[in-house]
């Protein structure tokens, strides 16, 4: 069994009363031969990953896009703690001291103000994007 493989952009998704259609941008040189030759209403079996802005595949529970989820989830993280310690930002790696550090870096009182605070949110993903890449190196 032939696969074919290639890189898409998502640029629509629309819905009907069979399903929802999903409208996908293909740049001409990855459109592989044999789709352009299948018949309109051919079936094909989808496996697709998202990528992430270094062109590889995306954890989605990495990188949720809820910041209250992914402060928590971060908080919680024994390697985000290695990490703040290792930077010399927490003196102790525990929940605690991460979770103040987090806090204190964010300039916000409790993690659920980031729901509403955008500053603060996109700090936090900029601060999940340094501490993934520090895991990359590793």
């Amino acid at each position: 069994m032939k696969t074919s493989q290639f890189e898409a952009v998502k640029v629509a998704i629309k819905q009907d009363k069979t399903g929802y259609i999903l409208t996908l941008a293909v740049h001409p040189d990855e459109v592989p031969d044999e789709i352009l030759r299948d018949f309109v209403g051919a079936r094909y079996q989808v496996v697709m990953v998202r990528l992430n802005g270094d062109n590889q595949p995306m954890d989605r529970k990495e990188n949720s896009r809820d910041p209250v989820k992914l402060a928590a989830l971060l908080c919680k993280d024994l390697e985000f703690m290695e990490w703040l310690f290792e930077l010399g930002n927490v003196f102790t790696a525990d929940e605690e001291s991460v979770t103040a550090w987090l806090k204190e870096e964010l300039n916000i009182v409790s993690r659920a103000e980031l729901k509403n605070n955008e500053g603060a949110a996109m700090l936090l993903y900029t601060i999940n994007e340094e501490f993934k890449a520090w895991k990359r190196k590793d």
